[in-house]
C-alpha cells in the first residue's frame, strides 16, 4: 500500500524539543490524516494520529494506526518529511 505526503512542518525549541506535523493519505482510503510528532532529542518519536479535514471512517483510522505501528518505512518517511521542513 502506497502513501502520499501532502504537507509537512517542524519546529524546535529547547523546552519542547522537536514538534512536527505531517498531512498524508494512504492508497485505498478516502480519509486524509495528520500525524503530530514529538521528540525531545530527535531520535525517539511519540505521535498522535487524527483525521485532517473532518471526521472519517473509524475503521480507516484504525487501519492507518495499525499500518504506522507495523510499517517502519512509512513512519520513517513521515518523520523525514517533517525534519526536512525544520525551521
Amino acid at each position: 500500500m502506497k502513501w502520499e505526503i501532502i504537507d509537512a512542518e517542524m519546529v524546535y525549541s529547547k523546552e519542547e524539543g522537536y514538534l512536527g506535523k505531517v498531512r498524508f493519505s494512504l492508497e485505498g482510503q478516502r480519509s486524509r490524516y495528520e500525524i503530530t510528532l514529538q521528540s525531545k532529542k530527535g531520535n525517539e518519536w511519540s505521535y498522535s494520529l487524527n483525521f485532517t479535514e473532518e471526521s472519517g471512517i473509524e475503521a480507516e483510522i484504525e487501519a492507518a494506526e495499525e499500518r504506522l505501528e507495523e510499517d517502519d518505512e512509512l513512519f520513517d518517511a513521515l518523520v523525514e518529511a517533517a525534519k526536512a521542513k525544520l525551521q
